[in-house]
């Protein structure tokens, strides 16, 4: 019994220390992560929590607060604003303590309130963070990896990972995308709430120079090569093509990233040790972005943002307008025109045209098109270039003979009509209640001055049975008795 009851305080002391430290491995970085590891999010953290970190100590995985509530899982840089790696960006768990994170073998998030289960799926033994901020689930009886975040990149690109045809970058706002096709790296806007349609904004083709592309021998890849460029490949080490960064053939010591902004431009930094330096922009003007001045509205190189039809505050030159897909409901979808000279379509390399005789058969091809959103129309070669989504920033241009023709909601117009009309009638509210509440004050006042008045009179006496003996002296009183 006493042996028994001496082991009691000694497993409970065990215990104890057990779950000491398992919390600390859930709250402080380490080197790598195995079996039986679990985490759950700290209330009193912000923004990351950091649980794993990479040998050089530059890069950190661990839980990112987002919007105070949310959470995802990500690796992060210190002089990063954006994490270099989410996890599926489309899906994010709750920042409670119902939600966990756990290496089963697999790294796994659960977070049964929001109904969220992602895994790695894997059976590995390890998962560490490598120097390149990749990370991965690694089996140590086969010396293999059996996951990596290389393979799901999410805005961002890092020097060597490879990015693929079936790959995607997306910016973090979801609105913009780069792919990669047959012999060309593409850049996609989504332009649309209601539809899967994405625009091509820019397309950089392989040179070819040094290597052809050649059909059935497969698809082509992208990497950053440490030289100081994004190349192509297809076979081999051999680049199809070269897209020179800054640092192009340049001795330098960092780590180059690619990544596509929440502004569709595609820009590379390079980490010099202390800060990360601009070493590439693939778009330099502001016009030649998807959309940089909003929904209908011109970008006029050198003059900057104004609206279409020169009538509202920029910003909001479209406000509303873009609600539905197209203009096909009926009676219910009515729309008034604009008509502008001196615009073109962005990026009209990259879109489909036809050949029109004049302005008007242009626009009559928009107009009986319930998807069609606006035209425009090139005096000179006689090209008609249809907008098929909802207009976003056009391009402004010194020559009156190209000339657009848009669509516009009328409910746009009635909706600010009536939201002024609301205003207007509420402040005439206002302004009634304080002249009646003025009006009652000043006949208040009126009539107790002539209350006074009367009481004066009256040798201060009030009305009504009882006297008011206001100033009235003690003998007064006594004589009245008498």
């Amino acid at each position: 019994m006493e042996g028994l009851c001496f082991r009691f305080p000694l497993l409970f002391v065990f215990l104890l220390c057990s779950h000491t430290r398992h919390q600390v491995n859930a709250t402080e970085p380490v080197l790598e992560l195995t079996k039986g590891f679990e985490a759950k999010p700290d209330s009193s953290i912000n923004s990351f929590q950091p649980l794993l970190t990479d040998p050089s100590g530059n890069f950190s995985f661990g839980l990112l607060r987002l919007n105070g509530s949310r959470l995802s899982l990500a690796v992060t840089h210190p002089n990063l604003t954006d994490p270099l790696w989410v996890f599926d960006p489309t899906r994010t768990a709750s920042w409670s303590h119902k939600t966990k994170l756990f290496f089963n073998g697999s790294l796994v998030v659960s977070d049964p309130s929001s109904r969220v289960e992602w895994s790695t799926h894997t059976n590995g033994d390890r998962l560490v963070l490598r120097n390149d901020s990749n990370l991965q689930v690694v089996s140590t009886s086969s010396s293999s990896i059996e996951w990596e975040s290389f393979d799901f990149p999410a805005n961002t690109l890092v020097e060597n990972q490879n990015f693929t045809s079936t790959m995607a970058l997306v910016s973090s706002n979801g609105l913009y995308s780069m792919r990669l096709g047959r012999d060309f790296i593409g850049l996609y806007a989504k332009v649309s709430d209601d539809s899967h349609s994405q625009q091509f904004y820019w397309k950089h083709s392989a040179l070819q120079a040094k290597a052809k592309i050649r059909d059935g021998s497969g698809p082509i890849h992208a990497r950053i090569n440490p030289n100081g460029y994004l190349g192509m490949y297809q076979t081999g080490t051999v680049p199809v093509d070269v897209e020179a960064f800054n640092s192009f053939q340049r001795p330098v010591n960092g780590l180059m990233i690619l990544r596509l902004e929440s502004d569709g431009n595609l820009r590379g930094y390079l980490w010099d040790g202390s800060r990360w330096a601009l070493n590439y922009e693939a778009i330099r003007e502001t016009c030649d972005l998807p959309n940089p001045c909003g929904p209908y509205s011109l970008c006029t190189p050198g003059s900057g943002c104004s609206c279409i039809d020169n009538s509202t505050v920029i910003g909001e030159c479209g406000r509303g307008g873009s609600r539905a897909a197209d203009f096909c409901g009926g009676e219910t979808e009515k729309f008034k025109t604009v008509r502008r000279g001196g615009v073109e379509v962005p990026f009209k390399e990259l879109m489909d045209h036809k050949t029109t005789s004049s302005l008007g058969e242009c626009e009559e091809m928009c107009v009986e098109d319930c998807k069609c959103f606006g035209s425009v129309y090139n005096n000179g070669s006689g090209f008609c270039y249809l907008v098929n989504y909802p207009i976003r920033t056009m391009l402004g241009v010194a020559d009156p003979s190209k000339m657009g023709y848009f669509k516009v909601r009328e409910g746009v117009g009635k909706k600010r009509s009536r939201v002024g009309l609301t205003v207007g009638m509420s402040l005439l509210a206002v302004i009634a209640l304080a002249l009646t509440v003025a009006m009652v004050y000043v006949a208040f006042r009126i009539w107790s001055r002539e209350k006074h008045a009367l009481e004066g009179e009256d040798g201060g006496l009030s009305p009504g049975p009882y006297k008011n003996l206001g100033s009235d002296s003690f003998s007064s009183v006594e004589m009245s008795r008498r």
